[in-house]
């Protein structure tokens, strides 16, 4: 083993960053911390991806939190996806003990206990502001890689999206799909195939149960109207702190489709709107995905496919993306590959797979004279973890065993009065609180059907009525404005998206 003198000097060597720069903890070299070994983030990195790993307990979400804080206070928004509930402390101070003193004392920090600003977001009737999207904005390439179609059934798919942008159908909701499969099935289908071609109703038939499984496991609350704008993620309070949205999941675990969904659209969305910045001082935003397994465990390879291209791509436009979760094996190896951060916590081995798991995860990390790193996973403690990023010309720094400092803001949870007090003096949570039920393919479908069978039409849809705006933000004239940008642009923007694997949502 190297001496504690040229350890402290290799820590400080790689991690020492001209740009601005965050103590995240102090490396520990024979399970004690030593002096000076600083382990610094380097802020301007933050688009590189990163992975947050470790067993049940042993500090990782704690240390997504400090993470996060670090960046609010840097002037960067944070967007967590909360999937057990327990990131709502970040809106309080926290409360010095004992072992935070003690933990401080030995990081060489001063404790202050802080509040962040925080927004909260919902997918459900979870409080908060409300993440909606229309079927339209998805367009045929990501729907079809969601209900994990084949080439046949995702072509059809194409064509559906290709006639409901000729005849001015806006696919807001699912029941707006169902209703125009049902009707190309039927009544349309010698319609359709006059000007698009044979149309296979087995096709028609599976495309429509998957979208049926969609919508049984909640997926009408998101897609409608409403549409979320992704810029609102990226705000900062008036004295310059980053917004930290916290998107609170915990009523949707059971409905993994529903969560993966929501989060290939938003990164599909980002991607697609964020203009390209090259290397920036600060990220635009930083992502978490807690508990990661979600997003992926049933997930197809061609979703796979398409989020391995975003974490890609999306660094260029100042997007950084972390995964929190278990196991580093829950997150599949190509995508593994593209994250420069890994601060990985203490793994347990109970198991012969438990063991050959922790020598995979070892192998995944920078060779070091300094650890036996298979054996050092299953050995720290509460709060440690093993730590390497890439530095500011893009090499890994080397790997150190880690204390790492712990939020400054609660770390439990937030009581209800607390999180109803957020909410209600969040100025987005008005401005997505109404369902904009305006007339759409469901309505007009319909209509054409009863006045061809001699029946009276259906009374029109009313808007929630919402605050004026100006004539802009009549519900009724953005509809129309929506419904003529997509029959004018949709279809060929989503095709040119399309042929790079990025087709989907776009701003009408």
């Amino acid at each position: 083993m190297a001496g504690t003198d040229q350890f402290v000097e290799t820590v400080k060597a790689g991690y020492q960053f001209k740009g601005a720069s965050v103590k995240i903890g102090v490396g520990m070299l024979d399970g004690k911390a030593v002096p000076g070994a600083d382990v610094n983030l380097s802020l301007k990195m933050m688009n590189r991806h990163g992975l947050i790993a470790g067993a049940t307990g042993t500090g990782k979400t704690k240390t997504l939190q400090t993470i996060s804080e670090f960046l609010s206070d840097a002037g960067v928004p944070v967007m967590l996806m909360d999937i057990k509930g327990d990131l709502s402390g970040l809106a309080a101070a926290g409360a010095q003990n004992d072992k935070i003193k003690q933990r401080y004392e030995v990081l060489e920090l001063d404790y202050q206990p802080k509040a962040f600003p925080v927004e909260f977001l919902s997918l459900s009737n979870e409080k908060g502001v409300r993440l909606r999207a229309t079927v339209s904005e998805f367009g045929p390439i990501l729907i079809s890689k969601i209900l994990d179609l084949n080439e046949t059934q995702s072509s059809l798919v194409a064509v559906i999206f290709k006639y409901a942008d000729d005849q001015k159908l806006p696919l807001v909701g699912l029941k707006d799909l169902i209703k125009l499969l049902q009707y190309i099935s039927d009544e349309g289908k010698a319609e359709i195939e006059k000007s698009y071609g044979k149309i296979s109703t087995s096709s028609t038939g599976i495309i429509l149960r998957k979208v049926i499984e969609l919508q049984g496991q909640g997926a009408d609350l998101f897609f409608d109207e409403p549409s979320f704008e992704v810029a609102d993620l990226m705000r900062t309070t008036s004295d310059g702190k980053g917004m930290i949205n916290i998107l609170r999941v915990t009523d949707i675990q059971d409905r993994p489709k529903l969560f993966s969904t929501f989060m290939l659209q938003m990164l599909d969305e980002l991607y697609a709107s964020s203009p390209e910045q090259g290397d920036l001082d600060l990220p635009r935003l930083v992502l978490f995905i807690d508990e990661a397994h979600l997003l992926f465990q049933e997930a197809t390879n061609a979703l796979e496919e398409k989020i391995e291209t975003v974490i890609k791509l999306i660094r260029s436009k100042g997007i950084g993306i972390f995964f929190c979760t278990q196991n580093p094996q829950d997150v599949p190896a190509p995508i593994l590959s593209q994250l420069g951060l890994k601060v990985q916590h203490a793994l347990r081995a109970f198991t012969a797979n438990d063991r050959k798991a922790i020598k995979t995860a070892a192998e995944n990390f920078p060779e070091t004279s300094y650890y036996k790193t298979d054996d050092l996973l299953t050995q720290m403690g509460i709060g440690e973890a093993l730590v390497t990023m890439l530095n500011e010309k893009g090499i890994p720094t080397p790997l150190v065993h880690t204390l790492l400092c712990s939020p400054r803001s609660r770390m439990d949870i937030l009581s209800p009065a607390e999180i109803d007090q957020v909410v209600s003096s969040s100025k987005l949570v008005a401005k997505y609180a109404n369902v904009v039920d305006e007339k759409s393919a469901y309505e007009i479908l319909t209509e054409k059907l009863n006045t061809a069978a001699g029946a009276p039409a259906p009374a029109e849809p009313k808007a929630q009525k919402k605050e004026d705006g100006g004539f802009f933000s009549n519900p009724i004239v953005k509809s129309a404005a929506r419904t003529a940008a997509v029959t004018i642009t949709g279809y060929i923007t989503r095709s040119i998206m399309g042929a790079l694997g990025l087709g989907g949502r776009r701003k009408k």
